[in-house]
């Protein structure tokens, strides 16, 4: 009988106030998974060392697996096949499929139940969560020291793999507070989410402004980061405003290349007061994914740093680079939205429906394309 295994990573958090909020968002996301999934597979794991959610998880029927320390996601990953007898795997970063509806679970679940090997990733660039068939395999393969490149090692390995159909369900990824904060102003989410979101709330400073700029015909935002192409053509008619920017970095933690980028470049020669004014001369607002434009040959600093960035936090900031980044942002002339990958995947699609919140809906209409002459008249 074929065993099917849902998996979920949750990783340890920092000390700081912003990496508690975030993982307490990322807890509420996997609460809210693990009680779509038990239902349907054989086990569903959770490997976390965080004691004080055990209660939590052991209510939802979950088994709790402590983390090996050091912890690698590879070695990880195989440690769980082989000691869970996984025949079928369903991999989720503890972020990721929160927002899963139950037509999208039913292909998950479809795709499980095939025969053969096979992989079907949520973003195989970049994963957040996959499904894997004849999941003893992976004890074969070497497998990467993160989630980011498993489709790149599966595939490399001569496993089948496929991608979902590019959604808000499928690209929505708890990873920063941005992401929260975002998720809170649509009223999205699960019960345990909801529940989540209401007892800690954080304001951000430019959301709104940014939404005026999305919601009005006459303004120009800039989108820059790791962009999939569909995702842009998607954001496009869901809002009022035209869109300029870059498409860069993607598949910064895959590939490792650290080959130069061209925003990354600009910023360093112009330094960050200069870069702001140089954006605010091209666009009314900017929505960016800072993470390509400020690693150094892709190191990033520790998400404490990344968080408070995020939030314009600039005092909370240790390393130097992004605190003078933040506080150019924090004054530019122009409202920006600044965070990660999840910023300008699921989070473009969130932005979508946010910025229309008590604002005129019509004016996002755009016109329908002309079909042609009706046959029957």
């Amino acid at each position: 009988m074929t065993r099917i295994v849902a998996v979920l990573l949750h990783a340890p958090s920092g000390s700081s106030a912003l990496e508690r909020f975030v993982e307490g968002g990322r807890r509420a996301s996997a609460e809210d998974l693990t009680q779509a999934l038990r239902p349907a597979v054989d086990e569903v794991v959770v490997v976390t060392d965080a004691p004080l959610w055990q209660a939590s998880l052991d209510s939802l029927g979950a088994t709790v697996v402590p983390p090996r320390h050091p912890f690698r996601f590879g070695d990880t990953l195989s440690q769980l096949v082989r000691e869970h007898e996984i025949d079928v795997l369903l991999y989720f970063g503890s972020g990721s499929g929160g927002l899963l509806g139950p037509e999208s679970t039913d292909e998950l679940l479809a795709f499980a139940g095939q025969d053969g090997a096979g992989a079907l990733f949520n973003n195989y660039y970049s994963c957040d969560f996959a499904v894997v068939r004849e999941a003893r395999s992976l004890l074969k393969i070497a497998l990467p020291p993160n989630d980011n490149g498993l489709g790149f090692a599966l595939s490399d390995a001569g496993v089948p793999c496929h991608a979902l159909r590019r959604s808000l369900e499928t690209e929505f990824d708890v990873d920063t507070p941005t992401d929260l904060i975002l998720l809170n102003a649509s009223g999205r989410g699960g019960p345990a989410m909801r529940a989540f979101l209401r007892e800690h709330r954080l304001e951000h400073p430019t959301l709104s402004a940014v939404c005026d700029q999305l919601t009005d015909h006459t303004r120009t935002v800039h989108l820059s980061g790791r962009i999939n192409p569909a995702i842009w053509a998607a954001f496009v008619p869901q809002v009022a405003c035209r869109t300029a920017g870059v498409t860069e970095g993607r598949g910064m933690r895959a590939y490792r290349d650290h080959r130069p980028l061209l925003l990354q470049r600009l910023l360093r020669e112009d330094g960050p007061v200069a870069f702001f004014e140089r954006l605010a001369e091209t666009a009314d607002a900017a929505i960016l994914d800072t993470r390509p434009m400020l690693a150094v040959r892709g190191v990033l600093p520790p998400p404490a740093d990344r968080f408070a960035s995020d939030l314009f936090l600039a005092d909370r900031i240790a390393d130097p680079d992004w605190r003078r980044f933040t506080k150019a942002a924090a004054t530019a002339p122009i409202p920006v939205l600044l965070g990660g990958h999840s910023l300008v995947a699921g989070g473009l699609r969130l932005l979508a429906d946010v910025c229309w919140k008590g604002r005129s809906l019509a004016r996002r209409l755009h016109p329908d394309p002309f079909k042609g002459r009706d046959p029957q008249t």
